[in-house]
C-alpha cells in the first residue's frame, strides 16, 4: 500500500506531526516558512505570455536562431512539395519520358511502369536517391517528432516479405525462374554419383539448371557435379561450376536495393499524399495566371515590403465598391452590374439596396421577412417587388377578399330536395318551408 511506498517511515512521522494536539501551530509555521522562501522574489515564474513572446521573436529573426526548419518558398511553410530537383534528374534519365512538371506530379511514384531491365542504371539509383532523401528530409521538417528509425524498420520488414513472395510491385519473379525453383532434386535419397546417372540425362540437366550450374557433359559429368552439391550451401561451390559467373548474383542483389529504394518512396509519397495534392492544386493555378497577374503578384509583394505592413489606402475618386483583392473593381463592371442604382424598401425600414441583383435578393432575406411579419402579412410570392407598406395592406385586404369569396356559403350552395324531388338552395327551402308550401 501507500505505507510500503515510504519504507523510511517518513509517512507515519507527518501524520503524527499534522495530527496532533498542535495541528493549527503546525500548519501555520509551514505558511511562515513557505512566504519566507518567496519573500525574495527571486525565483517567481515568469508569466506565459512572455514565452510566446520569445518564440514570436525568433520567428521574426531567423538569424539569431538556427533550429528553427527552413523551408524554400516553393514549399510555402510545408504546404506544397519541392519535386524539381528530382523532375530535372527524372526528364534526363536516358529512357524517361518526357513529360510536363504538373504530370510528373501525379505519376512520380509509378515505378511499375519503368520498364525493369532499365531500372539498373546508375542515373536511375541516384535520382531514386535524390527522391528518397528529399521525401524523408521534408517529413522531418513538418512532421519532427515522427520516430523514423521505427518507420525503416517497417518498412524494410515490410518489402522482405514482398520481395520473398514476388509481390512488390514491378519486380514479380520471373515465371521461367519460379519454373527452375520447381525442377530442384531432393539429393538425400541418392548416396553415390552412379544412382543419380541412373536418373538419365533429362532429369539431371533440369535439375542442374534449377541450381544455376552448368548441365554440359557426360552423363557421369553431370551425376558427379550434381552430387558435389549435396549438403553444401550454392554459394560456396566453386565458381567454375556454375552456368554464369556470379555477376548475376550481384545483379539480383543490385536490383533489391533499387527496389529497397522504390520502397521508401512509395511509404513517404502516400504519407505525404495530402501535399501532394496541394502541390498540383497550386501548380495548376500558378500555371493559369496571365502574365499581368504575375505581374501585379510582384508588385505586390514589393509593395508589401515597402510599407512594412501599413495599410495604404486605395485611390478611389468614385466611391467603386472593393473587389476580393481589396482594389476599387473596374467602372464597366460597377456599371454592368448596375450598382450605380439604389433601391429603398419601406418595408425594410427605409433600408437602401446597392444594385438590382441585391434588392431582387432581399425580399427572400431575414429583413423583408422580420418586417412583413410585423405586418401580421405572409412574406409570399403574391407581394414580390412591393417596397410600401401601403400597397401590401391593401393587396393582402384583397387577396383576402378573394379568399371570403372561395369559401364555402351554406345558404346558397347548400342544396335540399323538396317531396316533388325539386332542387333547391338553403335558403329558399327554409322560406318555403316557413310559408307551408312545401
Amino acid at each position: 500500500g501507500i505505507n510500503a511506498e515510504y519504507g523510511d517511515g517518513s509517512r507515519q512521522e507527518e501524520i503524527a506531526v499534522i495530527g496532533g494536539l498542535n495541528e493549527f501551530q503546525e500548519f501555520y509555521n509551514r505558511l511562515r516558512r513557505i512566504k519566507e522562501l518567496h519573500k525574495g522574489g527571486d525565483e517567481v515564474a515568469a508569466p506565459m505570455v512572455m514565452e510566446f513572446l520569445e518564440m514570436k521573436e525568433q520567428r521574426e529573426n531567423p538569424d539569431d536562431n538556427e533550429e528553427w526548419a527552413e523551408f524554400t518558398d516553393e514549399e510555402g511553410y510545408g504546404r506544397y512539395l519541392d519535386l524539381h530537383e528530382a523532375y530535372d534528374q527524372f526528364v534526363n534519365l536516358k529512357h524517361s519520358t518526357k513529360i510536363d512538371y504538373l504530370t510528373y506530379l501525379t505519376s512520380f511514384d509509378r515505378f511499375f511502369e519503368f520498364p525493369k531491365e532499365k531500372k539498373l542504371t546508375s542515373d536511375y539509383r541516384k535520382y531514386l536517391s535524390t527522391l528518397r532523401d528529399y521525401l524523408i528530409g521534408f517529413m522531418e521538417r513538418i512532421n519532427p517528432l515522427m520516430n523514423f528509425s521505427k518507420e525503416k524498420e517497417r518498412i524494410a520488414e515490410d518489402f522482405d516479405e514482398k520481395w520473398e513472395k514476388g509481390t512488390f510491385p514491378g519486380w514479380g519473379r520471373d515465371p521461367t525462374s519460379a519454373m527452375k525453383t520447381g525442377n530442384t532434386l531432393d539429393l538425400t535419397p541418392f548416396d553415390s554419383p552412379e544412382e543419380l546417372a541412373s536418373l538419365g540425362l533429362d532429369r539431371l540437366k533440369t535439375a542442374l539448371q534449377a541450381l544455376n550450374l552448368k548441365c554440359g557433359g557426360t552423363l557421369m559429368e553431370r551425376a558427379q557435379r550434381l552430387f558435389s552439391t549435396k549438403g553444401r550451401d550454392v554459394n560456396d561451390l566453386d565458381p567454375s561450376v556454375y552456368a554464369k559467373s556470379k555477376k548475376s548474383r550481384e545483379e539480383s542483389v543490385r536490383q533489391r536495393e533499387i527496389a529497397l529504394l522504390e520502397a521508401f518512396v512509395y511509404h513517404y509519397t502516400e504519407l505525404l499524399s495530402e501535399q501532394r495534392a496541394a502541390t498540383r492544386e497550386n501548380v495548376e493555378r500558378r500555371q493559369a495566371r496571365t502574365a499581368d497577374e504575375v505581374d501585379d503578384d510582384d508588385d505586390s509583394e514589393g509593395g508589401e515590403e515597402e510599407d512594412d505592413g501599413e495599410d495604404v489606402i486605395p485611390y478611389n475618386p468614385k466611391n467603386l465598391p472593393l473587389g476580393w483583392d481589396g482594389k476599387p473593381i473596374p467602372y464597366w463592371l460597377y456599371k454592368l452590374h448596375g450598382l450605380n442604382l439604389y433601391f429603398n424598401c419601406e418595408i425594410c425600414g427605409n433600408f437602401k439596396y446597392r444594385g438590382p441583383k441585391a434588392f431582387q435578393r432581399h425580399f427572400a432575406e431575414w429583413r423583408h421577412a422580420h418586417g412583413m411579419r410585423c405586418l401580421n402579412i405572409p412574406n409570399t410570392a403574391h407581394f414580390a417587388n412591393v417596397t410600401l407598406i401601403e400597397d401590401a395592406r391593401a393587396l393582402w385586404e384583397k387577396i383576402r377578399a378573394e379568399k371570403n369569396k372561395e369559401k364555402f356559403q351554406k345558404e346558397y350552395e347548400e342544396e335540399f330536395e323538396d317531396s316533388h324531388g325539386n332542387v333547391v338552395s338553403r335558403k329558399v327551402f327554409n322560406d318555403l318551408k316557413r310559408q307551408g308550401l312545401l
